[in-house]
């Protein structure tokens, strides 16, 4: 099972590279043949996504690994597709918050899912129509090029272009905004009433529910302030280093959060999840030694954003192979196999 999780995660690290490859800085029309590439990779991992689950059932293969297993993954994955959509509609910067959209809805879906013991998918949800809808967008940028993305809403889609504030602004741009206004704000709306609900209903500390929304939030700000205070563009100029190094460290956010369901901790902060923010101070003071050096800062932004995705891919991984070990050995299963151990 966990082979067919991790080979439908890999196609998502080929579409990214592919990504790199042809559009280093996401603002450049990548050949036809890669938006194809890309939309073709997302059905695949989509596909083994769908049936890693099934085969585990079919094999009785099941375990609480599998869950943390598949659900990290899924996690990753949203950090490499915002990548192969930033090359599709050539977003630059902008590709930074499309992670953001997809980012948030997750942590928060995950989020709702340990405090209310179940995961409840709208009719019209993300893993299934949402990723459908967004490789057959790379298919449509296939046919015309990536260059419509660059036109504003309202030649792109005439029949919109009525349509106030978005009508002048980009394509690419627009779909934000529109992403933000009619499915993230009320996914998300959905999922803090629920949690709210069901603490109440549980005569629960609605503080201590929040209080595990704190971790990505100063994630989020974190990343954000740097770029702002940088002499460097970040978000332009490193595109790839800034998604994957937060991406990284999102995914060890969710993998600590649903260690935490599986393992029935006490509801509240994990401190420990706030080890995927320690490097981010480290870097603002560095962006701001060059307020006081004529814009230089005291150590290159490459190499400090090059150590920040090193520092989030060691915590990742040493989070993941230390519970893979726990849990097989205690399970008595292999990771990548489906015999059990001889006792």
């Amino acid at each position: 099972m966990y082979q067919i999780t991790l080979t439908g995660f890999m196609f998502l690290v080929i579409s990214a590279l592919l990504g790199y490859i042809y559009s280093p800085q996401l603002d450049s029309p990548p050949p036809r043949w890669v938006n194809f590439a890309h939309g073709l990779l997302l059905f695949l991992y989509q596909t083994f996504d769908a049936v890693d689950g099934k085969q585990a059932r079919r094999t009785n293969s099941s375990s609480p690994l599998g869950e943390l297993f598949d659900h990290g993954c899924d996690a990753l994955a949203c950090a490499f597709e915002a990548l192969a959509f930033g090359s599709t509609a050539m977003c630059g910067r902008l590709t930074f918050w499309f992670w953001v959209i997809s980012a948030v809805p997750f942590y928060c879906a995950s989020w709702e899912h340990y405090f209310t013991n179940t995961l409840i998918l709208p009719a019209i949800n993300g893993p299934t129509e949402g990723l459908m809808l967004i490789y057959v967008v790379h298919f449509f940028t296939a046919i015309l090029g990536s260059e419509w993305w660059a036109q504003h809403f309202g030649k792109c889609i005439p029949f919109l272009s009525w349509i106030p504030i978005i009508n002048e602004v980009p394509m690419y741009k627009a779909v934000l905004f529109l992403m933000i206004v009619f499915a993230v704000i009320p996914t998300v709306s959905f999922n803090v009433y629920n949690v709210h609900k069901v603490v109440q209903a549980r005569k629960g500390n609605l503080t201590l529910a929040l209080a595990m929304l704190y971790p990505f939030v100063v994630l989020l700000a974190g990343v954000v302030v740097w770029d702002y205070l940088s002499p460097t563009d970040l978000m332009g100029n490193y595109p790839h280093l800034v998604v994957v190094g937060t991406g990284l460290a999102f995914g060890f956010l969710v993998g600590r959060m649903i260690l935490a369901h599986l393992c029935d901790e006490p509801k509240g902060l994990k401190t420990n999840m706030c080890m995927s923010l320690f490097y981010l101070p480290l870097a603002i003071a560095n962006a701001l030694t060059a307020r006081l050096n004529d814009g230089v800062p005291l150590v290159d932004e490459f190499w400090v954003l090059l150590g920040y995705c090193v520092y989030t891919a060691s915590l990742y991984m040493h989070f993941a192979t230390s519970v893979i070990h726990e849990i097989t050995s205690a399970l008595g299963i292999y990771c990548f196999r489906i015999t059990r151990k001889e006792a």
